[in-house]
């Protein structure tokens, strides 16, 4: 048999020709082993996955624990001069003769066709992609000693296979010296000096090699991988040991078994090894026909392999693949399990072949293991509580893969599992039960608590799946498997459910009322969503209190339809006083309140917002307030007499016990009914009025005159003494309350009705005078007299009065009351009437105190008042008949009296002035207004109709009264009184061809009309509506004549016109002074007139197009020689001439003066680019001869000058399409027309901007519109260049386009710096150099930039000077000052200096520091591919955290935080599902958990603590995250089983249970605080007295669990020394340990904690108390007098009845 060396040497010679003759097919051969060892991977490290896939085909002798082994050095000991070398040992059986002609070829794999084997390698390529890390791979197996050489070999130009033998560099000590001395050389060593550029990627997978490699491995069960270097702080590979164990295998069914494995992770930066236990589920399923392959023909069945994770994956802060095809791909699938089989994978192994039919074979029969895998878990464990199994829900794959193949997989499992009863139901008993999805129903987390809560207080919760659906087990029925539960399509239950639950259930009345209102909460917040359409309408919800005061239950629907009406008070003071007087009122109100105790709790209850506008709103509970129950009351009397009074007795006593305000009593009484003298309850009322006995309206009026207006007259059962709800109403009370409160009024404080005062009629007795004078004197403050009343008062003869000195009786108001002076002097004969005064004998001084009084009842005082009561006697007179000569000349007589005493006649003239009594020309006229003629009115009377006094009548005689006719308004004297003429004028005073006298007394009324600034249209219209004037024409009209003016004459001449002229012969030169009254009449006597008449025919005639050459020369021949005079043109003349279109242009068509242009040379530039209105001056029209007018064309509008016409650019501008064929001269020209427009004012029309509005402007960007260019100028050099925006070509238009700064910024060019933002910043996407992009961003921030709303935020990372990309503000930040964010945003600070900082927060919204989100959004990247973190990256992220705690950030990390911080001692921080981490609040638990697992299970801080993150801060972050605490998480069991043979009872139990210990307790049960009474307490301690006490060598034990998210339980055993078996009254303790302090105080904890729990089971928040005080007194040996001591300093006394128990005990004892 050869040798190793002589096997290679024989392929050498004979396969590859070597010494030979060279073989032509070497070359091919080497070029395609070249390709396809290059393009079979993806990635440059898969041989790795290769070297994985050969050990586990391998073959291990027996008793080997099969290996794999990684060492990578930086120690050259092949020599190649590698900077690194990796070394593969593998305890297999070795290299064969068969494996080394395989290596040795293409293709020739010995693995193929050995599937059924357990053979996982299919590609004989595979160990050549090590080429792509190496150039020369070593093999050392079996007395093998091979390299190969990617470089073709001198004599066979073929490299790759071409196999080398190797005596040196490395031997074998050199290879045992890297891999230590410690142990003997694996059997295959495989050495890969590593090329350069491939190290970096080759130490990056191997410290990310997913500890998961060896799940699916049948044979290799460690695999290690380290570095090795002299110098160790050179390593720079995470070194890991993986190890597998398989720990039992379950059980057997349906060709499948399950088992739990066990891997395990030694790294060097953990302290403590890793571990995860993986349940593995393993079903064969046949191969069908229609899903073989050719690679897979020999393969009968489909062995496929579920893992499901129990804890955390050891993944190593990576993604986890789903999919493994014995080995991991990088498939991740979002499935909360891993798929295993024999699918046929991609070349590159990345993927399964997802269509190909083999795979998808695989992928159908995944659903049916998936499901036979849980149900195992599920429904299988017997012993295991259901709240464990709720966590291996988790398991379903709740979420979407991102492959379609894969989701179809979802489905199925969906669908199957849909069907199996499976769902875990609630159930009070010890039978589980688990249901199909349909059948289960969820319950509202509200009203769980309902139900938790009721169940605690005895409601029986048995019948809870009665209703129609099982119901889903409470610990599953969480928030947190909300996914869960809508993947399996468990629903809530429906609305009808709640009711039927709550009518068979007890919970109404078993509760609590605060949980009875949870309850109707509950209900209330899903009545309008859930409940209102229900049968929970009639389940009885609602307390009341019956008629008995029992409590009743009602249902909604009793509310609701009517049947039942439910009343609670808004406030607790009033809840007994509305109870009471319901009492009183009870057979009329139909109203029930509710329990006082309900009302009460409601005003306590958190919620009650929500419940009241519920009651209210939805049930109809009454809700009332102490107001609204009285309005109830109200409501409810119904007639009724006696409720009616006790009504107003229940108002009164509500007001003075301050249950109702003085404002709600007020109006309470305003619609009270009330009880009448008849003894009729009337509920409407105009007023009241007090009983009729002993009242001052009765005095007055004899009978009730408001009964009729609905006024009560109150009975007499007002007045009487009652007793109502308990207390007393004495009798003057209710009176007083009535008047203050329902207005029960009398005379002088009672309103007057609106009816005739019949006693008015009569004479009045004084008494009754002076009551009524007090009446007048009380209302008249108050309010209005009503009409009727005040009217029978004032008319009525009731006021006794003294008429020449003869008593009567009289009217108020003719009634006078004077002094005796006055009265005197009224008696004089020439006074025309006798007048009435008041009796003052008969009345008496007192009747002047009713002065105000009197005059309101019409009662005159003053003189004045005489004379209107004369002159009123004197127009009564005149009225009934006309008044005689006789009569006019007593009136004239009686004021000539008054005159002559010195005594005002006003009121009398007054009275009669007005009055038509003097005869006149015209009739009976009234004093004023008539004139009393003379000479001086002749003239006037010929167009006037004036009323004379008739002189025929009174004679000559009435000339002697002229004084007295003037007083009362007569016209005496002409005295220029024109305007007495034009208010008698004639209506046709000017019909009939008027005398020169009559018009020229006409013009004098006019000028003395406007003299006196009145009108005169009267007089203007009396002569324009005829034809009065006369003319050398004849008569005119006035607004056809004209007074002649030489002056303007000649304008007519243009036109043969004739016009009218004044007659001056006729009227004389007088009439020449009236100019001003001519022109009033419409007399044209002015140039301006004149000219206005002549524009109105030259329109006409421009109009008409009447207009010819020799019109327009002869009018501006006229308008030249006008214009040398004093005359100016009109403006309206200006108009029309420069506004009519008479003048002919270039254009072709006729234009108004003030839109031509006179052509001139300096026009030629600019009319390139527009169209100008230029007058036609060649011979076809007006000729060169029209340029003589230049100055009259200029003065009527036309455009001369240049700078004059620039306006018709404006409007006549017109661009080419081509904006380049505009020559730059042409742009200046127009920018010198827009110059000259801005500095005349003209403001740039909208029409001119939209024109201007082309691209035309020529720019370094191209031709742009003017919004879209800039003006490089001085101002801009200092920030920007000409190349940073779209500035104005300056090297085509030339530097003259500087001069135009005002006009380029008015048409639109941004000029000033500060405006140009928006147009650089619409620039930057042009830009790519990073510099520039600076001077842009400096730019932006120094000016002030705000982007609009549509604006995209965007912000350039460079990369280089020249390159970079533009990215999104929402995912940059500025500064991260722990460096944490470095992957995850862009972070400026590294890019851009600190002057741009505050231009990136307030302009692009970049934030400044990273948000809560985004620490979240880390921490969650962190949980993915972090395995571990350093102390500094954990304590910025908590120290940030707490820094910004709040509820938000609270509610944030609860919902997305699903690993923590924990305990690892190394110095990397290990990360951990939050539900298998726990707050160490109780230290000894802590220390047992530490002591007896290699886990790490307690949360992470830093210690020391450091002032940004104080610990009990992060622990009770932890804890409002969802972090448990240890104590209330942990189980405690007790594990030790005590045989009777091992006891020894101890005979004296009171060494152990003593009068001292029993003393203590009773002290401290006896506290307030304890709420126990003596027998209680005596009870309590009576177990302690039953016991028997053993004793035992053995030792007593606890057990403490945990159950984690995996359903693993952690345990750990701890010593108890005692224990008290309640049950049994038996004490066991273990014999004590001597000496020591340790042994005592842990003997005294635990002796005193055990007592302790004996003692408060049922009130446990006591015995941590009661338990310190225990151990202190043990450790005192229970000394009477230390214990006395120590019960005083703590306030526990021991009370007579306990001291006496005790005794008694003892004694017996």
């Amino acid at each position: 048999m050869a040798t190793p060396k002589e096997h290679i040497d024989e392929i050498r010679r004979k396969k590859f020709s070597i010494g030979g003759e060279l073989n032509p097919l070497m070359e091919d051969l080497h070029q395609a082993v070249k390709n396809l060892s290059a393009e079979l991977y993806a990635k440059d490290v898969h041989f790795l996955m290769e070297l994985i896939q050969n050990a586990e085909d391998n073959e291990y002798p027996e008793g080997v624990n099969p290996s794999l082994e990684l060492i990578i050095t930086s120690e050259d000991i092949t020599g190649t001069g590698a900077p690194a070398t990796l070394l593969i040992f593998n305890n297999e059986k070795g290299f064969s003769s068969k494996n080394i002609e395989s290596i040795c070829s293409v293709g020739r794999s010995t693995k193929k066709g050995n599937r059924k084997r357990g053979y996982i390698g299919e590609k004989g390529i595979g160990f050549k992609s090590v080429f792509l890390i190496t150039a020369q791979p070593y093999i050392f197996s079996n007395g093998y000693q091979i390299r190969f050489n990617e470089e073709p070999c001198p004599h066979t130009n073929l490299g790759y296979i071409i196999p080398e033998w190797v005596e040196e560099n490395p031997t074998l000590a050199d290879i045992k010296r890297i891999y230590g001395s410690h142990a003997a050389l694996p059997t295959t060593t495989i050495i890969l000096p590593l090329k350069p550029d491939k190290i970096k990627a080759v130490k990056q997978q191997l410290s990310s090699i997913q500890p998961e490699v060896l799940l699916f491995l049948s044979k290799i069960k460690q695999f290690s991988v380290k570095e090795v270097n002299e110098d160790p702080s050179l390593n720079t590979v995470n070194a890991i040991s993986i190890s597998s164990e398989i720990n039992f295998v379950t059980r057997k069914n349906i060709d499948a078994d399950s088992y739990t494995l066990h891997l395990s992770t030694d790294e060097a930066s953990d302290v403590a090894e890793k571990e995860c236990g993986y349940y593995m589920w393993r079903q064969k399923f046949p191969v069908r026909q229609e899903n073989r392959v050719e690679r897979r023909l020999e393969v009968e069945e489909w062995v496929i392999t579920l893992a499901f994770p129990l804890g955390e994956r050891l993944n190593r802060g990576m993604s986890s693949p789903g999919v493994y095809g014995f080995l991991p791909t990088e498939m991740v699938t979002n499935f909360p399990f891993i798929i295993q089989a024999d699918f046929v994978l991609a070349s590159s192994r990345e993927t399964i072949l997802l269509d190909n039919k083999w795979n998808q074979g695989i992928l159908d029969c995944v659903p049916s293991a998936f499901v036979n895998a849980f149900n195992s878990l599920i429904t299988t464990s017997e012993d295991v509580p259901v709240s464990t199994l709720i966590p291996m829900f988790r398991f379903l794959p709740v979420c979407s893969s991102s492959y379609p193949k894969l989701n179809a997989v979802r489905e199925s499992i969906k669908e199957k599992m849909r069907r199996e009863n499976i769902i875990p139901c609630q159930s009070y008993s010890d039978q589980k039960i688990f249901r199909k999805h349909y059948e289960v129903g969820r319950l509202t987390p509200s009203f769980w608590n309902i139900l938790k809560k009721g169940r605690k207080q005895g409601v029986s919760l048995h019948s809870l799946s009665s209703h129609g659906k099982y119901i889903l087990n409470s610990s599953f029925d969480t928030r947190e498997y909300n996914d869960v539960l809508n993947f399996l399509g468990v629903e809530l239950v429906n609305s009808e459910w709640y009711a039927k639950c709550i009518r068979s259930s007890n919970l109404v009345l078993g509760v609590a009322e605060e949980d009875y209102l949870e309850l109707l909460h509950f209900i209330a917040e899903k009545w309008v969503s859930s409940f209102h359409r229900t049968d929970m309408k009639n389940v009885p919800l609602l307390k009341y209190v019956g008629p008995d005061g029992d409590v009743v239950l009602c249902p909604i629907s009793n509310l609701t339809m009517g049947l039942r009406m439910i009343c609670m008070s808004n406030e607790s003071q009033h809840i007994s006083w509305m109870i009471d007087w319901n009492r009183e009122f009870s057979r009329v109100t139909d109203r029930y309140f509710m329990p006082k105790s309900t009302q009460e709790a409601i005003g306590c209850f958190s919620k009650r917002g929500t419940l009241l506008e519920w009651l209210k709103n939805q049930v109809k509970v009454c809700v009332a307030s102490a107001y609204d129950f009285a309005v109830i009351l109200c409501n409810s009397l119904k007639g009724d007499q006696q409720l009616a009074i006790a009504y107003v007795h229940f108002l009164y006593h509500s007001l003075s016990q301050c249950h109702l305000s003085n404002r709600h009593v007020d109006s309470l009484c305003g619609r009270i009914p009330l009880v009448d003298n008849y003894g009729d309850v009337i509920t409407r009322r105009t007023g009241v009025l007090v009983p009729a006995n002993g009242s001052k309206w009765v005095e007055l009026m004899g009978a009730n005159p408001w009964r009729e207006l609905g006024y009560v007259e109150l009975g007499e059962d007002y007045l009487r003494p009652e007793t109502y709800a308990g207390t007393i109403t004495k009798e003057s009370q209710l009176m007083t309350f009535l008047k203050t409160h329902v207005a029960a009024s009398d005379i002088p404080h009672i309103s007057p009705p609106n009816t005739e005062l019949s006693a008015a009629y009569a004479p009045l007795t004084k008494k009754n005078a002076f009551l009524l004078l007090d009446w007048i004197h009380s209302l008249r403050y108050k309010q209005v007299l009503p009409a009727k009343f005040l009217t029978s008062i004032k008319t009525g003869r009731w006021l006794k009065i003294s008429l020449s000195g003869s008593p009567g009786y009289r009217p108020p108001s003719q009634s006078f009351l004077f002094n005796s002076s006055s009265g005197d002097l009224l008696q004089d004969e020439s006074v025309m009437v006798d007048i009435p005064l008041i009796d003052q004998e008969f009345y008496g001084n007192g009747i002047n105190n009713y002065k105000e009084e009197l005059k309101t009842i019409g009662v005159m005082f003053e003189y004045r008042e005489v004379c209107q009561f004369v002159g009123k006697h004197v127009m009564s007179l005149a009225t009934s008949c006309a008044l005689t000569k006789s009569n006019v000349f007593q009136i004239l007589n009686f004021i000539r009296f008054l005159r002559l005493k010195v005594l005002p006649a006003d009121e009398f003239i007054h009275c009669i002035r007005d009055g038509r009594w003097l005869k006149t020309s015209f009739g009976d006229r009234s004093p004023v207004g008539s004139v009393l003629f003379d000479q001086e009115w002749r003239a006037a009377s010929q167009i006037s109709d004036i009323p004379f006094i008739d002189h025929n009548h009174y004679g000559k005689e009435i000339l002697g009264y002229k004084m007295e006719l003037q007083l009362l308004g007569v016209v005496v004297g002409f005295n220029k009184n024109y305007q007495l003429v034009t208010d008698h004028l004639k209506s046709q005073a000017c019909s009939k061809y008027p005398t020169a006298e009559a018009i020229l007394l006409i013009f004098e009324c006019m000028r003395h009309c406007e003299r006196n600034s009145r009108s005169y249209n009267k007089l203007v219209q009396a002569l324009k509506g005829y034809q009065c004037l006369k003319t050398n024409k004849g008569y005119k009209f006035p607004s056809e004549c004209f007074l002649p003016n030489t002056d303007w004459y000649c304008l007519l001449k243009v036109f043969s016109n004739d016009f009218p002229l004044i007659d001056e012969d006729f009227y004389g030169m007088k009439v020449l002074s009236y100019r001003n009254e001519l022109k009033q009449a419409g007399v044209v006597v002015e140039f301006e007139l004149a000219a206005q008449r002549f524009s109105a025919v030259f329109k006409n005639r421009a109009s008409s197009s009447s207009f010819g050459r020799e019109h327009v020369l002869s009018f501006l021949s006229s308008y030249r020689q006008i214009s040398n005079t004093n005359y100016k043109f009109p403006s309206d003349f200006r108009g029309n001439v420069c506004e009519s279109k008479w003048l002919q242009t270039r254009l072709g068509v006729p234009r108004s003066p003030k839109e031509c242009i006179l052509f001139a040379p300096e026009w030629e530039p600019v009319s390139s680019i527009t169209l100008l209105p230029f007058i036609d001056d060649s011979d076809n029209y007006y000729g060169q001869g029209i340029h003589e007018y230049r100055k009259e064309l200029k003065n009527l509008g036309v455009t001369i000058k240049f700078k004059d016409g620039v306006k018709y650019v404006a409007a006549g501008i017109c661009f080419p399409q081509d904006p380049s064929t505009i020559a730059p001269e042409s742009v200046l020209s127009l920018l010198q027309c827009i110059h000259i427009l801005l500095k005349d004012g003209y403001s740039l029309t909208d029409a001119f901007q939209k024109k201007i509005s082309q691209s035309w402007i020529k720019t370094v960007a191209g031709y742009r519109s003017p919004d879209q260019c800039l003006l490089f100028g001085s101002d801009w050099g200092s920030l920007l260049r000409r190349d940073d925006g779209p500035f104005i070509d300056q090297e085509f238009y030339g530097n003259g386009i500087n001069n135009y700064q005002e006009e380029l910024k008015k048409i639109g060019v941004t000029v000033e710096v500060s405006n140009g933002c928006s147009l650089i910043a619409n620039y930057l996407d042009f830009h790519s150099e990073f510099s520039t992009i600076v001077r842009v961003y400096n730019y932006l921030h120094k000016k002030g930039w705000w982007p609009s709303n549509d604006t995209p935020r965007r912000i350039w990372i460079p990369n280089g000077s020249h390159n970079g990309a533009w990215i999104g503000s929402e995912k940059c930040v500025i500064h991260d000052k722990d460096d944490l964010f470095g992957s995850e945003l862009n972070v400026l600070e590294k890019h851009y200096k600190s002057e741009l900082f505050a231009f990136f927060s307030g302009v692009l919204r970049v934030k400044s520091h990273p948000s809560v989100d985004d620490y979240c959004k880390l921490w969650k990247d962190w949980e993915d591919s972090k395995e571990q973190l350093s102390h500094s990256e954990s304590s910025s992220f908590w120290a940030y955290i707490s820094k910004h705690w709040n509820k938000s950030t609270e509610k944030t990390l609860s919902d997305h935080l699903s690993k923590v911080p924990v305990e690892s001692g190394s110095d990397g921080i290990l990360l951990s599902s939050k539900h298998d981490v726990f707050i160490a609040d109780d230290l000894q638990l802590k220390h047992l958990f530490k002591e007896s697992s290699p886990d790490s299970i307690f949360v992470w801080y830093p210690q020391p603590s450091i002032p940004s993150l104080p610990r009990t801060k992060l622990l009770d972050i932890y804890s409002k995250i969802g972090v448990r605490k240890i104590s209330e998480s942990v189980h405690k069991e007790d594990i030790t089983k005590l045989e009777a043979s091992e006891l020894k009872q101890v005979p004296e139990k009171g060494t152990v249970i003593g009068k001292g210990l029993l003393k203590l307790i009773l002290g401290f049960l006896a506290d307030p605080s304890m709420e126990l009474e003596a027998g209680q307490r005596q009870e309590a301690v009576k177990g302690l007295l039953d016991l028997t006490v053993f004793e035992t060598e053995s030792a007593i034990e606890v057990s403490y669990k945990l159950s984690m998210s995996s359903g693993n339980i952690k345990s750990v055993n701890a010593s108890r020394v005692m224990r008290w078996d309640w049950e049994d009254s038996k004490f066991f303790m273990q014999k004590k340990k001597s000496g020591g302090h340790k042994n005592k105080i842990e003997y005294a904890t635990i002796f005193a904690k055990v007592i302790s729990e004996g003692v408060l089971r049922e009130k446990e928040e006591h015995i941590d108390a009661l338990s310190e005080l225990i151990k202190l007194a043990f450790l005192l040996d229970f000394d009477e007098e230390a214990v006395g001591y120590l019960m005083r300093s703590r306030n526990i006394q021991v009370f007579m009845e306990d001291e006496e128990f005790l005794s008694s005990a003892f004694s017996m004892g």
